[in-house]
C-alpha cells in the first residue's frame, strides 16, 4: 500500500531534526515521540513538564524522562530553566547515521561500573547497530512492559555488558518480575545484581531460582492471610518467617500458633509466635494435629485426675504444649 501526504491542509509548519528521522524512530517510545514534537513546535517557549503533559497526554514523569532521552541523544540542549529547547544546529545537519563515539563495550572481569552513569541515546543506538543480542533483548523487553525508558535501556545493557547476565537469563528475570508487578529498574537490577553473583547464568539456574522466589512469595503471602496483615512484613518479621521456612514449618501449624498468641495476649506478636512454634518442634509437635492430640490427651488426664483443679495443672500444661518464656 502506498500513502501520500496531503499537503492542500498544510498549515504553519516546523522543522524536526533529520537525525530523529533517521536514527530514533524505532528506538524513541511513542511518548517520547510526542513530547519532542510538542517541544519543536513550541521551540523558544518556556515550558514545565505539567505543560507538556497536558498537551501530550503522557504523565509528567513520562514527560521528564522524555526530555531526559532527548538531551542524551543531543537533540535538545539543557537551559539554566524549564524544559530544555531543541539544539539549532541539529535542525540543519543533513542526514548522517551515528558512529559510535567510543569502542564497543566489551565484557570483562572488572567490577560492574554503576550503570547510572546513563549512556546517551546516541550511545545506546551505537550499541543496538553492534550488538545483536542488543536488539533482540529490547525488543522482547518492549513486548514484555511496552515502550521502554532510557532507563530501562541503559540497565538492559548494563546487565548484558556489565554483570554478563545471558540473553535468555536477562529475559527470564524480566518475564518474572513482570508477572509479579514489580518492574522498576531498581528491583530488577537487584535480583540480577544477586544472580550474577551467584553465578546463576543459565536457563535451568534460572528458572530454579525463579521457583524459588515463588515458594518463597507464596510462604510470605500464606503467613500473611494466616496473620490477616494488610503490610509486608518488616525485615526483622520477614527473618522470622524465613527461618520458619527453612525449619519446615506449615502455614497452617504458624496459624495455630497465631490463634494461641491471640487467646493469650490478644495481639499479634511475632516473637511470641516463634517461641511457641519452637516449644512445640521441641517436644515433637510437626502438625496441628499433634498439638491438638496432646491438647486432648492433657485434657483427659486431667479430667480423670482426683486433683484436677490443682494449680500445677496449668504450669505442667503449658510446659508441655507450649513451653516459652513471658
Amino acid at each position: 500500500m502506498e500513502f501520500k501526504v496531503n499537503c492542500g491542509i498544510w498549515g504553519a509548519m516546523f522543522g524536526v531534526p533529520s537525525i530523529v528521522a533517521d536514527n530514533f524512530l524505532k528506538l524513541a517510545t511513542g511518548g517520547q515521540i510526542k513530547v519532542l514534537l510538542y517541544l519543536l513546535r513550541y521551540s523558544g517557549k518556556m515550558c514545565s513538564t505539567e505543560d507538556i503533559s497536558a498537551n501530550t497526554g503522557v504523565s509528567p514523569e513520562e514527560a521528564e524522562e522524555a526530555v531526559l532521552f532527548w538531551q542524551q541523544a543531543n537533540v535538545l540542549s539543557p537551559q539554566t530553566s524549564g524544559v530544555p529547547a531543541p539544539v539549532p544546529s541539529l535542525m540543519e545537519q543533513p542526514a548522517q547515521s551515528v558512529e559510535p563515539t567510543a569502542p564497543a563495550v566489551q565484557k570483562t572481569a572488572e567490577p560492574a561500573p554503576d550503570h547510572k552513569t546513563n549512556l546517551s541515546g546516541q550511545e545506546i543506538a551505537a550499541i543496538m547497530a553492534d550488538s545483536q543480542d542488543i536488539r533482540e533483548l529490547f525488543k522482547i523487553t518492549e513486548s514484555i512492559l511496552g515502550g521502554l525508558k532510557n532507563s530501562q535501556m541503559n540497565s538492559i545493557i548494563w546487565m548484558y555488558d556489565h554483570l554478563g547476565l545471558k540473553k535468555e537469563v536477562i529475559i527470564t528475570l524480566i518475564s518474572y518480575c513482570a508477572s509479579i508487578e514489580k518492574t522498576n529498574t531498581a528491583y530488577v537490577e537487584k535480583i540480577a545484581s544477586v544472580w550474577a553473583e551467584n553465578d546463576i547464568n543459565t536457563m535451568a539456574a534460572a528458572q530454579d531460582e525463579i521457583q524459588r522466589m515463588s515458594a518463597s512469595r507464596d510462604y510470605i503471602s500464606g503467613i500473611m492471610r494466616a496473620f490477616e496483615m494488610t503490610r509486608r512484613p518488616t525485615t526483622k518479621q520477614a527473618e522470622l518467617i524465613q527461618q520458619w521456612k527453612n525449619a519446615g514449618f506449615s502455614v497452617e501449624l504458624i496459624r495455630y500458633a497465631y490463634e494461641k498468641t491471640i487467646e493469650r495476649i490478644d495481639k499479634l506478636n511475632f516473637d511470641y509466635i516463634n517461641k511457641i512454634l519452637l516449644s512445640w518442634r521441641d517436644n515433637g509437635f510437626a502438625t496441628v494435629k499433634d498439638v491438638q492430640n496432646a491438647e486432648n490427651d492433657y485434657k483427659k488426664k486431667k479430667n480423670s485426675s482426683p486433683s484436677g483443679n490443682n494449680s500445677t495443672d496449668i504450669e505442667e500444661y503449658k510446659s508441655v504444649i507450649n513451653k516459652f518464656l513471658y
